[in-house]
């Protein structure tokens, strides 16, 4: 019997003052059983700094052909495509001939640093693509914020993420590798 996806909650409230976005989304985020609660955790990260109303989270990790998330235009084009992890050049090539833009999230200890060193110069020539890569303290703080029910808040300035519930705020470290 296969194992079926962890439902979580979130009530994610977003005061982006760079973009001027202020609005209150509720999510619903499916765990699936092989992704982690902090790699769930960047996918709300990411949300909060790409959010718009029309981002919306794929099938992902479910879904060989789908990011984590994206955003659509209105007739159907993609406008964002966002995705975690090391994938390799031939998905995000191919991404960046879908999208208008691509934003990659890499993250973990020491696996993103051999993975850029092999991949960088190859993907310096997509212009849409950006790579930023989450520290792995930052993925470990917000890995501890996670329940079933979430009230999150998410405030961005100068480029500077602060993310928590009512009890915790974490500043998130995002290194740029790719503007």
């Amino acid at each position: 019997m296969a194992l079926k996806a962890t439902i979580h909650k979130a009530e994610l409230t977003i005061s982006d003052m760079d973009r001027d976005y202020y609005a209150t989304h509720a999510l619903t985020v499916a765990l699936h059983p092989s992704e982690t609660e902090a790699r769930m955790m960047l996918r709300l990260m990411a949300f909060a700094l790409h959010a718009n109303q029309d981002l919306a989270f794929t099938r992902g990790i479910s879904s060989g052909d789908e990011p984590d998330l994206w955003q659509r235009n209105p007739d159907g084009t993609l406008a964002h495509w966002i995705e975690l992890g090391q994938p390799d050049e031939k998905r995000l090539r191919k991404a960046c001939g879908l999208a208008r833009q691509v934003t990659l999230y890499c993250y973990g200890r020491q696996a993103p640093m051999v993975w850029w060193q092999s991949h960088g110069n190859a993907l310096a020539r997509l212009d849409n693509l950006c790579v930023r890569h989450v520290t792995d303290a930052s993925e470990q703080a917000l890995a501890a914020l996670v329940s079933r029910q979430m009230r999150l808040n998410a405030l961005i300035q100068d480029g500077q993420l602060w993310f928590g519930d009512d009890a915790h705020n974490v500043a998130v470290e995002l290194e740029n590798w790719k503007a």
